[in-house]
């Protein structure tokens, strides 16, 4: 586990701001689970993001930082282009992308004494996140916001960006992973990691369906955000308008369809991934039609047939993704996630495969939303 010391995260702070501006207070921000994440304000009343890159997850944090460079460019871009059209001057709604603040040193990040990566981001300022879907409102918000980030990306060449995490999403990948695991069997077989084995051996034939369509030339690569979860969706406190995404680390060459479908498992589970009851868990069809609402007519004038044919696949394959992904780090002893507790990880997976019995139940309706 890391652990730094006050006096050293002051310090590192210290390195993003410029006199005579200078540090007013740091804490610990946010509730994600693979970076640390503080939020920083200064005496001239600027706050700023200051995150400790993992570097067991990213290999290269220095791709991180160059792929939102690019993004950054090209979506300012897009924004003044739509500025300075006839047809959109004026029009277009908020939308921010946090900015990379230079060290002193004028790179792009800090090293501490261990070699850890620090970089800080501006803060985007009057608009929240939110742990779960509160409305259709909201639902739409959140569609509207995947649909507008695809929307600005899509003529952006994926290939002028870093693979910063491969074979992030190349779910049989996730499956060979496990059964390595499971071959070991060096874990305890109670009846629920029982009914977990089961569960991932009963759909083995899933895991392949979006990378065999993708090798049978029916979907291809884009730009995508690789985390596009309803807590990573900036939500304007006044308008209740999606103002942008943050966590921009993934953002690499990948399918859409991973993007839509994480963004519906996240947001059509009421309770949330991190909720202890299990039972409550459900897949809310009309959520998924309000998040769909908001994103389809964003992606129309380049999502092909193959695209939406794939909705219903990418949202029940995400969802089991991410629960065979929380289960095989539960079997190897939580080395992937944060966990609160020793049995986290196992029913954060529980939460999921729940999740991926209430979508299947619910397939001729979730194909049916258009």
């Amino acid at each position: 586990m890391f652990i730094i010391r006050a006096d050293q995260l002051l310090n590192l702070a210290t390195h993003f701001i410029r006199p005579p501006d200078s540090l007013v207070d740091i804490r610990e921000y946010g509730a994600g689970n693979i970076n640390d994440t503080y939020l920083v304000t200064t005496a001239a009343r600027r706050r700023f993001i200051l995150q400790r890159i993992n570097r067991r997850v990213f290999k290269n944090p220095e791709w991180i930082m160059a792929n939102i460079r690019v993004y950054n460019a090209h979506v300012a871009a897009r924004l003044a282009a739509e500025e300075e059209s006839p047809q959109t001057a004026g029009a277009a709604r908020r939308w921010e992308t946090p900015q990379i603040i230079p060290a002193r040193d004028g790179r792009d990040y800090v090293l501490d004494t261990e070699g850890g990566f620090w970089r800080a981001l501006t803060f985007i300022e009057g608009a929240r996140t939110y742990a779960r879907i509160r409305d259709a409102h909201h639902a739409r918000e959140v569609g509207y916001a995947l649909g507008r980030f695809h929307s600005l990306v899509s003529d952006l060449d994926a290939g002028r960006l870093y693979d910063t995490l491969a074979g992030y999403h190349i779910t049989p990948r996730y499956l060979a992973h496990h059964d390595a695991v499971v071959a070991r069997g060096d874990f305890a077989r109670t009846p629920e990691v029982e009914y977990g084995l089961r569960f991932v051996e009963t759909r083995r034939a899933v895991f392949s369906v979006l990378e065999d369509a993708r090798q049978q030339g029916k979907l291809r690569l884009r730009l995508a955000h690789g985390d596009p979860k309803v807590d990573n969706v900036m939500i304007d406190d006044v308008t209740g308008q999606a103002v942008g995404l943050i966590d921009l680390d993934t953002i690499k060459p990948g399918l859409v369809q991973y993007d839509i479908g994480d963004c519906l498992r996240s947001g059509c589970n009421p309770p949330g991934e991190e909720t202890e009851d299990i039972d409550a868990v459900y897949f809310d069809i009309d959520l998924c039609r309000a998040i769909l609402q908001g994103y389809l007519p964003l992606v129309c004038g380049f999502y092909t047939a193959e695209d939406y044919a794939h909705l219903y696949a990418a949202t029940r394959l995400l969802a089991l993704e991410q629960g065979l992904r929380f289960f095989t780090d539960y079997l190897e002893g939580n080395v992937y996630y944060k966990v609160k507790h020793t049995t986290h990880n196992l029913t954060r997976a529980l939460v999921q495969f729940k999740l991926v019995e209430s979508i299947e139940a619910q397939e001729a309706d979730i194909r049916a939303i258009k």
